[in-house]
């Protein structure tokens, strides 16, 4: 027996994340899914924890409309072009809300996804050994390697209550094929409590089964399916769009300034009800600007500001 598992984003957005949750928006540099965010955002949830490696634009954004509380990350930055200034903002100023930190290596986040996916009490890594890192986290603790005495550094398990994974296409069941940079969406999703899979199109069964090397998230993990094309963007989709680097850079000047952002915050995401009014608003031009070509799997421009 088949259950369809298909959600609009508001609906998932409402039911899976109640004020208070842990959130894990995950994508490393690739399927960001800032539809989700923006829904969250709209909804104006509360307290969230934040959960990702590398915190991105998406919790840059999320932080300026004062849903988060806490942020758990490894390297906080604007790829290629600056900082997160409305994160920094945050920290430094409590604006527009106090921000509580906690911050570890790629690896470290790595470790700490996989060991909350494989149940574990913890993930062993030596990287942490004459790193400044523990210093300013106390979650990344040291013990004695059972086996040489070794001292080896650790990191706990972490189970976000939900997370939202962008991926190419699912079925109605919620097995989504993911390929390209696939960072730790499979691990993320092990780990989760609840997971909410966001797909650039939901096919029929038939073509999964057809491919099913393609399929990392299986549909027995996955709690909703949410059918939302360009629904990363400004981000990247192997095959379906290109990364919108123009949206980097102008980011950079619109979260240095505050009414900027608010702003900006009012026109993109409170100004339009879904993902399909910020396309319209986006424009057809800009989004043909982003086809990545004829080739299936084609080149991406990542990195090339220009």
């Amino acid at each position: 027996m088949t259950v369809d598992k298909r959600y609009s984003m508001a609906a998932a957005v409402e039911h899976f994340v109640p004020d208070g949750s842990t959130v894990a928006i995950e994508g490393f540099t690739a399927f960001i899914s800032f539809a989700a965010s923006h829904e969250i955002i709209r909804q104006r949830k509360q307290d969230l924890t934040l959960v990702r490696m590398t915190p991105d634009l998406v919790y840059d954004q999320m932080i300026a409309a004062g849903v988060a509380s806490k942020l758990v990350f490894s390297y906080l930055g604007n790829p290629g072009v600056g900082s997160l200034n409305c994160i920094r903002r945050a920290v430094e100023k409590s604006i527009p809300r106090p921000l509580e930190i906690e911050e570890y290596s790629h690896f470290g986040m790595v470790g700490r996804y996989i060991a909350g996916a494989s149940k574990l009490p913890f993930f062993p890594l030596r990287s942490f050994l004459h790193s400044d890192l523990p210093g300013a986290n106390p979650e990344i603790k040291f013990i004695t390697s059972p086996y040489d005495g070794s001292e080896i550094g650790v990191v706990p398990p972490i189970n976000p209550d939900v997370a939202f994974l962008h991926a190419q296409r699912a079925d109605k069941e919620g097995n989504a094929q993911l390929w390209g940079l696939l960072g730790m969406q499979k691990e993320v999703a092990f780990a989760s409590k609840h997971v909410v899979v966001v797909v650039e199109e939901v096919v029929d069964e038939d073509v999964i089964r057809h491919d099913p090397n393609r399929t990392l998230i299986p549909g027995l993990i996955v709690d909703a399916v949410v059918e939302e094309p360009y629904g990363a963007h400004p981000s990247y989709v192997q095959g379906y769009y290109d990364r919108d680097n123009s949206f980097y850079l102008a980011w950079e000047d619109i979260s240095r300034d505050p009414q900027a952002t608010s702003d900006w915050l009012d026109e993109w995401v409170y100004g339009v009800p879904d993902r399909a009014a910020y396309l319209k608003k986006l424009g057809p031009e800009r989004i043909a600007e982003l086809d990545p070509g004829e080739m299936w799997a084609g080149a991406v421009n990542y990195g090339r500001y220009d």
